[in-house]
């Protein structure tokens, strides 16, 4: 028996419901790439969803919960008081696609740019008249990336994303487990993280990458 090949979805294919052609994004398709992104249609029903593109195929996001959204913005809360004493720039977002690879846009749960990162990507230029960098799939690695790990995907948040982030030079990588209460915040060194800091349950962490900040971890945890 032959098996059939999955089927090659791009943004010129329509699957027809009702009285009309109408696209759809369907996980486990191939031949995707950051570039369908691009495509104002594409793009509206991405956002609709909970997608990533792994080497082409269009993969789903597991379920979003609570308490890993409350814990992500906790540390930006945190973060935004320390850079607003420092009297250093910060921008800050959650659930930002980046385009780590022309075949590979991963979700991550918190975006930091800081500094003297940020005029990297103000300088950048797009067709879509009126619009910033703030408005596309990060093509630039961001100064720090935070991840939420969600139960039973620890491996993808923990393993696989952090080689990712390494490959696509992002200078720090957090992450955080608000199921079990542990923080641990990554430096790039070289071609792989080093760890800056760790801690659990109610500790105080100093990451020594940025001097001064203390993240007392019992206000991660609660609100």
């Amino acid at each position: 028996m032959t098996v059939a090949e999955p089927k090659i979805l791009t943004r010129r294919d329509r699957y027809r419901f009702g009285d009309g052609p109408q696209l759809v994004l369907q996980a486990g398709t191939r031949g995707w790439s950051t570039k369908d992104l691009e495509d104002p249609e594409i793009h509206f029903l991405w956002n609709q969803g909970r997608y990533e593109i792994i080497d082409g195929v269009l993969t789903l996001m597991p379920p979003a919960y609570f308490r890993g959204g409350m814990v992500v913005d906790n540390l930006k809360f945190l973060l935004r008081s320390y850079f607003k004493a420092q009297q250093i720039r910060a921008v800050f977002s959650g659930e930002v696609d980046i385009a780590i690879t022309p075949t590979r846009a991963v979700r991550a749960d918190g975006v930091v740019v800081i500094g003297e990162d940020l005029p990297r990507f103000e300088a950048l230029h797009f067709e879509l008249a009126g619009t910033t960098w703030k408005d596309h799939v990060l093509t630039l690695p961001p100064t720090l990336v935070i991840e939420s790990v969600s139960e039973g995907h620890e491996d993808h948040d923990q393993v696989t994303k952090r080689q990712w982030y390494a490959d696509f030079k992002v200078p720090h990588h957090w992450v955080v487990d608000g199921f079990r209460q542990t923080l641990e915040c990554l430096r790039l060194n070289g071609d792989n993280y080093a760890v800056d800091a760790t801690g659990a349950q109610h500790e105080t962490l100093e990451p020594p990458s940025f001097p001064g900040l203390k993240i007392p971890l019992r206000e991660v945890w609660e609100t």
